[in-house]
């Protein structure tokens, strides 16, 4: 069954998205993030667009395809992009937009496991064909592979008593859905704010399934080669390890964010900032979809 755009997700911060892009005409464009098609439809609403390349791993959001002859569908990962516009004989393209969230429709569909709403299978791949999914993250990695993973992708301050509570429930039963994590971290689980704390947990298993701050180093350190001079990168994160990666490459041109500088003293950058600061949702928008609320933008002219 085909999944509306609306249903699938709310595009966030669109109007400052499509700004961003500069949109030129007979520009090639890439939305890196194809989910379910809302910026993507807002690009090739221009007309002045050539092509735009839709880049998405997860089978459900390449459902969301309409008939638009420029519209050229990449059902792969984003870590795999210049080898794709490369293939498609799209180099360089002058514009490349990357909405890092997850989508509205995956967090809503249980059955993926991305929502501890839900009691199902602890799945959380984007991409079905991938080999490691969170059951098995939580069954069989150690306690100090539990304790970093909680600690780094969900910046958990008890993230050690978080991984030693999985390791002793498991002892005695198999960690597979929703509840069992529930029922496993329970006695870390705060009884007030526990929202935001599952929300964490949560992340913290998806970004290490999904392998995701991998896969937006090796994203971003492409950007330079496929991005034409004066082309421009919008890119939204959700959280401050994205956010982080995301404004160490623009400043610096690496995400661990090392200067680097000519004989002259002069910073060394194939990227200029359009906002030194990141954009983010006006009070508006906070209101029509409360989960824009960690959204953060990021705009960058390629030198």
């Amino acid at each position: 069954m085909k999944i509306t755009t609306d249903s699938y997700h709310i595009p966030v911060m669109a109007a400052q998205c499509i700004m961003g892009l500069n949109i030129i005409e007979g520009g090639k464009y890439v939305d890196a993030t194809f989910g379910g098609g809302g910026h993507a439809k807002l690009i090739l609403g221009d007309k002045r667009v050539r092509n735009l390349f839709g880049i998405d791993q997860d089978d459900d959001a390449i459902k969301n395809k309409w008939d638009d002859q420029r519209l050229i569908i990449i059902n792969h990962n984003y870590r795999y992009m210049k080898h794709f516009l490369k293939y498609h004989k799209a180099l360089p393209v002058d514009g490349i937009l990357a909405d890092l969230g997850i989508s509205s429709f995956q967090v809503n569909e249980g059955s993926k496991g991305f929502s501890y709403r839900f009691d199902e299978r602890l799945d959380m791949r984007m991409d079905q064909g991938a080999e490691i999914d969170a059951v098995q993250v939580l069954n069989e990695y150690t306690q100090e592979d539990l304790t970093t993973i909680f600690k780094e992708y969900g910046e958990l301050n008890n993230a050690f008593h978080l991984a030693n509570s999985i390791i002793q429930y498991r002892q005695g039963k198999t960690i597979e859905k929703v509840q069992d994590l529930l029922d496993a971290i329970k006695p870390q689980t705060p009884k007030m704010g526990d929202y935001a704390f599952l929300s964490k947990v949560f992340q913290a298993l998806r970004i290490e399934v999904n392998n995701e701050i991998e896969n937006l180093e090796l994203f971003l350190n492409q950007c330079q080669e496929v991005l034409k001079p004066s082309g421009h990168l919008v890119i939204m994160s959700y959280h401050s390890l994205e956010d982080r990666c995301v404004k160490n490459f623009i400043n610096t041109g690496n995400v661990d964010g090392n200067q680097i500088k000519d004989g002259f003293g002069n910073l060394l950058r194939p990227f200029e900032p359009i906002n030194k600061k990141p954009i983010t949702p006006d009070a508006n928008e906070l209101l029509q979809n409360p989960r824009s609320r960690s959204a953060k933008l990021r705009i960058a002219i390629r030198k």
